[in-house]
């Protein structure tokens, strides 16, 4: 003769670790997000001071840098920093805004990084620097820029990711608030140094569930 589980059982047990899952595919996929905009915003600032083209003049060739080349390029990227951390403290409607911003700025990064005008903006950097107009000049252009297209490009996928995502992502004080399958509160019994521990990280508040305890035991 068998027994069907109780509250406490195998049923119940399953059904906690689904809601646990959750948040857990919410938070690694909001790791693998914030993973892919540092790669993007790392490779285009790498790029950016790298030479991406070599202007000749008969003589030793004058590099020019992305940086020189595209002077818009590095506060762009910095700013698709900004827009990043801002997603950590905005939710809801603000927090998609925030994944356009991204985007845009990823796109722009790309389209300034595109080397198809390059050359013409190589030889303006060179004869600005070192007084060489007038002359005929060879350019020769390097990968660079395309590291740095790549690097917006990724840049601008984490923003529409964010808009698409971001509902279902963590905030920064997403860890301290406490929520149930029917949206009410969750109590647990805390015993034991680690689990105290374990329950503060988790967002639990360790004194009210063993305040809850004492006051049953009274009884």
């Amino acid at each position: 003769m068998t027994s069907s589980p109780g509250p406490g059982g195998p049923a119940a047990g399953t059904g906690v670790s689904r809601a646990d899952a959750r948040p857990r595919g919410a938070r690694r996929s909001l790791m693998a997000w914030l993973v892919c905009c540092a790669a993007g915003a790392g490779l285009a600032l790498f790029a950016a001071g790298k030479e991406w083209a070599a202007v000749g003049y008969g003589g030793a060739p004058v590099p020019v840098n992305g940086g020189d080349a595209v002077t818009g390029l590095t506060p762009l990227v910095l700013a698709a920093l900004a827009a990043v951390l801002a997603v950590f403290a905005t939710r809801g409607v603000w927090r998609r805004l925030v994944g356009v911003v991204l985007t845009c700025c990823g796109a722009a990064v790309a389209a300034l990084a595109w080397p198809s005008r390059l050359p013409e903006r190589a030889v303006e950097v060179a004869e600005t620097t070192r007084s060489l107009s007038g002359q005929a000049a060879r350019v020769t252009v390097t990968a660079w820029p395309w590291a740095a297209v790549a690097g917006g490009a990724l840049l601008a996928a984490c923003g529409v990711a964010a808009v698409l995502l971001a509902g279902a992502w963590p905030g920064m004080s997403g860890k301290y608030e406490r929520r149930s399958g029917d949206g009410g509160k969750t109590t647990r019994r805390v015993t034991g140094d680690r689990a105290l521990w374990d329950a503060i990280d988790e967002g639990t508040d360790p004194t009210v569930d063993l305040d809850d305890h004492s006051g049953n035991d009274k009884k």
